[in-house]
């Protein structure tokens, strides 16, 4: 069984999400955003690493997964997201935990079934493939998509791997 945490890292908000994955099988846990309260730069950093470090605390992932910086008309905004990205991981980083990098496109297709979804879409599917009562807020529908996407890919190797070893032990 794994536990995945998903982020959606932002310099405004982090959405995280986080879902126990047993083969096909995926349940919600807990999801959330990280409001980012106005302060300089380093301060703003720091919360986004103390309030995911404490998610991890609480429930202990075993694995986590975030979503790839994507080119942005402004410099500055990619940048800042880059920053709040980098935190995000060293967090992980810091609980032992690998973490796993995927692209806003690699996610929507994902979760969604194409690569050019809305995020109206994604809070729908995440919504439905969890079975939950309501929509989560967008950010933290976009931190459960992330960790959907990873058990999918996860679920992808495996797959792919016993094939391959079914293959090699066939007589020719």
């Amino acid at each position: 069984m794994a536990i995945i945490l998903g982020i959606d890292p932002g310099s405004r908000i982090t959405g995280f999400g986080i879902i126990e994955a047993q083969g096909s099988k995926i349940r919600y846990v807990t999801s959330g955003c990280i409001k980012i309260k106005e302060a300089p730069l380093s301060e703003k950093l720091l919360q986004i690493y103390d309030n995911l470090s404490e998610v991890i605390r609480k429930y202990n992932p075993t694995e986590a997964a975030i979503e790839q910086v994507f080119m942005a008309k402004n410099a500055d905004s990619a940048l800042k997201l880059g920053q709040a990205r980098g935190v995000a991981m060293v967090a992980a980083a810091n609980h032992a935990l690998s973490v796993a990098e995927y692209s806003a496109r690699q996610i929507k297709q994902a979760v969604v079934g194409t690569g050019g979804a809305d995020k109206a879409q994604v809070q729908h599917m995440v919504t439905s493939l969890l079975s939950l009562s309501a929509q989560p807020q967008s950010d933290a529908a976009d931190g459960l998509a992330v960790a959907i996407c990873h058990c999918n890919t996860m679920q992808s190797m495996v797959a792919q791997m016993g094939a391959n070893k079914r293959r090699r032990g066939r007589v020719r």
